[in-house]
């Protein structure tokens, strides 16, 4: 028999809250799910046995000085996928994986998974909105997106394209990157 997963989900109170009990139930099923805080938590160690790494959605962008300060989860998180850890970013934990966030205060490293920069400045927020769906690997993924930052610059190129709830395409990117898989979208199944 196969060894259960080992999961490691990024929870707190505002920077990673967005997430949907059934995906917590669904994963719960496939193994123990642990927690941590990327704002205060080093996960250096669990990571060793993690199996896949969840990081939600929420407002980093709020508490950027402590995600910034925690410099061993950041590099933890890097190494993971580096050395070829399963992770699923959604919003806020995409934009935890990128290498920095720019806001009106200065500009914050984050993880440096994905080499892109997010921009919370005022004077660059747009309101993305809308439900989501999209088709990576012969696998389905529907979800929404909610979010006020965008990507510093030209928006990054897609590996699929992504669909609004009326069937026409939109801009918004996904990442398949070795074996992560970001998006600004939240999923409603893993």
């Amino acid at each position: 028999m196969e060894d259960a997963l080992n999961i490691l989900i990024a929870r707190n109170r505002e920077s990673f809250s967005f997430i949907y009990q059934e995906n917590l139930d669904r994963l719960s099923a496939l193994g123990s799910v642990g927690f941590f805080d990327p704002e205060k938590d080093f996960v250096n160690c669990n990571l060793s046995n993690c199996n896949l790494l969840y990081l939600p959605g929420g407002y980093p962008e709020k508490h950027l000085e402590a995600l910034a300060a925690n410099e061993a989860c950041r590099k933890a998180i890097l190494e993971y996928s580096q050395q070829g850890g399963r992770i699923v970013a959604e919003c806020g934990g995409m934009m935890y994986l990128c290498k920095s966030i720019v806001t009106d205060d200065g500009e914050f490293p984050m993880c440096g998974v994905l080499p892109y920069t997010i921009t919370a400045r005022k004077a660059d927020r747009k309101l993305s909105l809308g439900y989501r769906r999209f088709v990576l690997e012969g696998k389905e993924y529907r979800g929404h997106e909610f979010h006020y930052t965008q990507f510093l610059g030209e928006v990054p190129k897609s590996v699929v394209q992504v669909y609004d709830a009326k069937g026409s395409p939109v801009s918004t990117p996904v990442f398949k990157q070795g074996n992560v898989l970001a998006s600004y979208t939240h999923l409603y199944q893993i």
